[in-house]
């Protein structure tokens, strides 16, 4: 399998890059600094900017499936590169997209026709990142691509353990942390197997 990797160089991205190489498919990333990703032989780096559209479809051009762990970061870079994403998937007939959210976006449980961000299921005060993960949503939802969005909560640090519970649209009951490690692994099994196209997936211990 041939994918395209942006973000490789964050937390959940770095354990995708590692799984994806490690079972020998190609990946090529889009990054701003070389210097962080060590060469391998199954490994393709374009240096260059996700808000550009020209880079995002060189990058995309070839692939057989789209991983984004792009962040926020308190910058509008999320939503900035994922009108590029979906156009350059539709250019090129590319039609498998995971990316990861956050679980600010799936459905409440206190109201259900709003998101948790929303209704007020988590505690958080701001809801920038919410916001603009609910932005992606909304693009991908009506995109007509394969999508899928791995939602995490509070996500600590931490190797795959296995035993998280999963859930479409929704945060598992009592769901209150997630490792980085686990979020990859089935996010990175979700690129692969896409038991959940067209769905938000909560994921939590």
């Amino acid at each position: 399998m041939k994918m395209v990797l942006f973000g490789a160089t964050g937390r959940v991205g770095g354990e995708v890059l590692k799984l994806a190489l490690a079972e020998g498919h190609e990946v090529t990333v889009l990054v701003r600094s070389l210097e962080k990703l060590a060469p391998h032989d199954r490994l393709t780096v374009i240096q260059g900017d996700v808000r550009n559209a020209v880079t995002v479809s060189l990058a995309i051009a070839g692939m057989d499936v789209v991983f984004s762990a792009l962040g926020t970061d308190k910058t509008t870079t999320l939503t900035e590169a994922i009108p590029h994403m979906i156009k350059a998937m539709k250019d090129i007939e590319v039609g498998r997209i995971v990316t990861i959210g956050t679980a600010g976006i799936l459905q409440s449980k206190i109201d259900p026709e709003k998101l948790r961000y929303e209704a007020g299921d988590t505690n958080r005060r701001l809801t920038f990142a919410a916001e603009e993960h609910h932005k992606v949503y909304d693009m991908l939802r009506l995109s007509g691509l394969e999508w899928t969005i791995v939602c995490p909560t509070y996500l600590p640090d931490g190797v795959a353990v296995d035993g998280y519970r999963t859930e479409r649209d929704l945060l598992p009951g009592d769901g209150k942390q997630i490792s980085v490690g686990d979020t990859a692994a089935f996010a990175y099994s979700e690129l692969l197997q896409g038991d959940n196209i067209g769905f938000r997936v909560g994921i939590s211990y």
